[in-house]
């Protein structure tokens, strides 16, 4: 447990907004290397690992069948759009944003000099007519300070309209096993997917993805999908649990430390609605493995697998999902005991294809 920790906290407190992937691919290609044998980078920038089937006379029946987990290194983030003359800079969102969420929070902005601290700012309370205290403050009124007297200064420190930002925030310990911290989602997914792949025991061809631009549509595993043409996939991503107040358990009944999501559909199965055939395989080896799980449907939020399921012909997919509170936030919430089970639900089920493709 104490490795997964090291692994997801390494993950969380890199940098990697959507197309700016690089920190986080670099940290997936040293933490997965040693299960794999194989590693390369796609056009687009996705890490793409290949864990061939072990010579074994249990695996000659499968050895070309193909499998895909993936699961994406981006998080969602913000980009520098204008520089006043006073050194503010304006922002724009990267990804799915609550715009509140960011309000006098510290950012780092990684320019063409290294990184530079800010902070995001807009006009104080004080100030505000009371008409306007009632309001919520949106991204556009909201601007970045970091300290500078003029937009000259801006420019010396590196920073320039597309720079890309992110929050500043360390991910930490909290009580129960359970940890704080940006970017779980998706940090966990790629701590689950190398501690799969550490664990696994290949009867197939196991593609081991890590893909770029999920937050802003899917596209890594749009591209990367095409390219390998698996017969089967499985997304690994956070999904929404609603053991918090603030929600409803009829919006999710989903709850931490009680084990992976398995998403029969999502979106109101806009996106996603898993083959039975899924879903069978990987409850079944849950139940035979003693392995805690739980079956996800939402009504709202899309993974990687919704671009896979539709990628050439058509690849059988579902999504394996750590709960996670506060999705989207610097402080999101999740339990190392639900990445563990994760990843054994996924090597287990993995030593276990030919029930898939038997079934």
């Amino acid at each position: 447990m104490n490795d997964i920790k090291r692994i997801i906290q390494r993950l969380s407190n890199s940098n990697g907004i959507s197309g700016y992937e690089d920190s986080v691919r670099e940290v997936l290609r040293g933490e997965i290397g040693k299960y794999v044998d194989e590693i390369r980078e796609d056009a687009l920038g996705n890490l793409i690992t290949v864990k061939n089937a072990q010579n074994s006379s249990e695996s000659l029946e499968y050895s070309k069948k193909k499998v895909m987990l993936a699961a994406h290194m981006d998080e969602i983030g913000l980009m520098a759009k204008y520089i006043d003359e006073k050194g503010f800079i304006r922002f724009v969102g990267i990804g799915g944003w609550f715009d509140q969420s960011l309000l006098n929070t510290r950012v780092v902005l990684h320019g063409e000099k290294g990184p530079i601290l800010g902070v995001i700012g807009s006009k104080p309370p004080h100030l505000m007519k009371k008409e306007d205290e009632k309001k919520p403050i949106k991204l556009d009124d909201m601007f970045i300070d970091i300290g500078a007297k003029n937009e000259k200064e801006v420019d010396e420190a590196g920073i320039k309209r597309g720079t890309p930002i992110t929050l500043d925030m360390v991910s930490k310990d909290l009580l129960n096993n359970r940890i704080t911290g940006k970017a779980f989602d998706n940090r966990a997914g790629l701590t689950v997917m190398i501690e799969a792949m550490k664990r696994v025991r290949a009867k197939c061809t196991i593609y081991a993805v890590g893909t770029v631009q999920e937050e802003v549509g899917l596209k890594g595993a749009r591209t990367s999908a095409f390219g390998l043409d698996p017969d089967l996939a499985l997304a690994i991503d956070t999904t929404i649990p609603g053991d918090h107040p603030g929600i409803e358990k009829k919006e999710s009944p989903i709850e931490i430390d009680k084990g992976p999501a398995i998403t029969v559909a999502d979106a109101s199965g806009r996106g996603l609605l898993a083959p039975k055939k899924v879903i069978e395989w990987l409850t079944e080896t849950a139940e035979d493995n003693n392995i805690p799980y739980q079956l996800d449907v939402s009504d709202g939020g899309t993974t990687d697998a919704t671009a896979i399921h539709l990628t050439r012909a058509g690849i059988p997919s579902s999504v394996i999902s750590i709960p996670t509170r506060y999705i989207h936030s610097q402080v999101e919430v999740l339990s190392l005991d639900d990445i563990d089970n994760c990843a054994e639900l996924i090597a287990r089920s993995l030593e276990n294809i030919e029930r898939y493709f038997n079934g």
